[in-house]
């Protein structure tokens, strides 16, 4: 085959540092903006975002030449520096990240997820959120050193 030819689909879930509510309404518009932006940049496309005071989920799809965690790296690092650049010297990010591979199939799906996050933190934690994905995707983890 002369080309190569791919569509990587991945649903990246991330808290803030110690899962502290630090993600304000008045600016959550404007972190998806910059997220996508980040994503653009090289070469991929941010198909949603979304999330709650403490965390959030990206729908993106990456480029073949990128790994996803350089992608995570570069979101976490810009979007803590404008943070700081604003003034919000408290904010940071989690350490770790999910991420989850989608099929095309799937994107819609996860895009109707990633939309209703509001409701659905009304009735599950983001700690059971995350664990049920963990699960859901087959992914063994030690629960006692998941939130270190």
């Amino acid at each position: 085959m002369a080309r190569t030819y791919t569509r990587l689909l991945y649903h990246i879930v991330f808290s803030t540092k110690n899962r502290e509510p630090l993600i304000e309404e008045s600016w959550m518009t404007d972190l998806y903006s910059l997220i996508g932006e980040i994503v653009r940049n090289r070469g991929g496309e941010l198909l949603a975002g979304g999330g709650i005071s403490d965390h959030i989920h990206l729908l993106v799809r990456i480029p073949a030449n990128y790994a996803v965690s350089e992608i995570v790296r570069d979101v976490k690092a810009v979007s803590s520096g404008w943070r700081h650049e604003c003034g919000d010297t408290v904010f940071g990010w989690q350490n770790g990240y999910g991420a989850f591979t989608v099929s095309a199939s799937k994107a819609e799906t996860v895009t109707a997820y990633i939309a209703r996050q509001q409701e659905h933190h009304l009735v599950q934690s983001y700690q059971d959120e995350f664990i049920e994905l963990l699960r859901r995707h087959e992914i063994e983890f030690d629960v006692c050193g998941l939130w270190d």
